[in-house]
């Protein structure tokens, strides 16, 4: 199959569209402003329906309305405009309803700057919104994966009925990159009995709501919640390790950043340095399973983020004590390089020889 050069924004509408999403309302903000854009001239060609809202808040409850009715939605923005969705997605994951949501993340707090960064890391992985709920974060590298795992997020959305989101930066939804697309039939979709599609007066109708007055009611909605988590925490977990065997130092780095760092690791192991990767792809659910890989060498891991060290929680957790735990990073816009990370590690190396 033929590659097609692509921008990551048009590339994650086109991957939306052949997973069979045919409603996208959203927003515009940079850096993600090309998919709304791409899917307001494809979507209509596949009989689909692209409506911009006049707000994010607005976007989300409308996306919540599509997914009720059992259509295949998504939504975009970058990280203010996911900010302001918070109450709609925790709707949406009390109700059980799947969307996808794709947040090309730029630096904050706040309105922060329109360059790329990695700082909505506790957003999506701890949720900004009221309750105990969960998401399926997944955490791309390139455009090609950002095509794959939209692809995939749909499927998943609809397995868990739960909204799935995929970040990428600012570097990724900007970047052009040969990709190739595997097409899936629309037509194919697997039924979904709950939705509020109209009874034909064959059954009962269907419900959809996240508001249970009474509390024990609500208790047991949120421990049948939390076992759809468990299984999706014991099954979900992605990640891709390099180097690990013999390794001195892992680096811990995900999207974007985890390509510089996989130079920054190239460049030392030239050198005779033992250094190792490892990428979370998901970034809910942990990957804690790629950390029981981790060699006996292993002494030290590098956090590498594109924050002041929002990941760092999570490597601790999986960690539990067993080796240091370093970072570095840029935070506000700053992309780190290859030598900022190079830097660190043989400070470290050097420091404990």
């Amino acid at each position: 199959m033929a590659k097609i050069l692509m921008k990551g924004n048009e590339a994650v509408g086109e991957a939306a569209i052949r997973a069979g999403c045919r409603f996208f309302f959203g927003y515009p903000i940079t850096p993600q402003s090309e998919l709304p854009e791409y899917m307001s001239l494809h979507l209509p060609k596949v009989g689909g329906v692209y409506l911009q809202a006049e707000s994010e808040i607005a976007a989300i409850n409308m996306v919540y309305g599509a997914a009720g009715c059992g259509a295949r939605v998504m939504t975009g923005s970058s990280s203010p405009g996911i900010a302001l969705k918070q109450e709609g997605i925790s709707y949406m994951a009390g109700a059980e309803l799947p969307c996808v949501i794709v947040n090309m993340m730029r630096g904050g707090p706040g309105l922060g700057s329109i360059q790329p960064a990695q700082s909505d890391y506790f957003q999506s992985t701890r949720g900004g919104g009221d309750g105990d709920y969960r998401l399926l974060v997944y955490a791309p590298a390139s455009v090609q994966e950002m095509v794959d795992y939209v692809q995939i997020a749909f499927d998943k959305a609809d397995k868990y009925r739960n909204p799935v989101l995929v970040v990428g930066d600012g570097v990724i939804g900007q970047m052009m990159e040969p990709v190739e697309f595997v097409s899936k039939p629309a037509e194919n979709l697997p039924e979904k009995d709950w939705a509020t599609t109209g009874t034909g007066g064959k059954r009962e109708p269907n419900i959809i709501n996240s508001l249970y007055l009474d509390a024990e009611k609500l208790e047991r909605h949120n421990i049948h919640l939390s076992k759809k988590y468990s299984y999706m925490q014991e099954n979900e977990q992605r990640w891709e390790a390099t180097g690990l065997e013999g390794a001195e130092l892992v680096i811990v780095a995900y999207g974007t950043t985890a390509r510089i760092a996989r130079s920054a690791m190239d460049n030392l192991n030239k050198k005779g340095w033992k250094i190792g990767l490892l990428r979370p792809i998901t970034l809910w659910p942990f990957p804690e399973k790629g950390f029981q890989l981790l060699d006996e060498t292993t002494k030290h891991l590098l956090v590498v983020e594109m924050s002041m060290g929002q990941m760092i929680d999570d490597v601790r957790i999986v960690n539990e004590g067993k080796r240091k735990i370093h970072f570095t990073g840029r935070s506000g816009g700053v992309i780190p390089s290859t030598s900022l990370i190079e830097e660190k590690i043989l400070e470290i190396l050097e420091r404990s020889e």
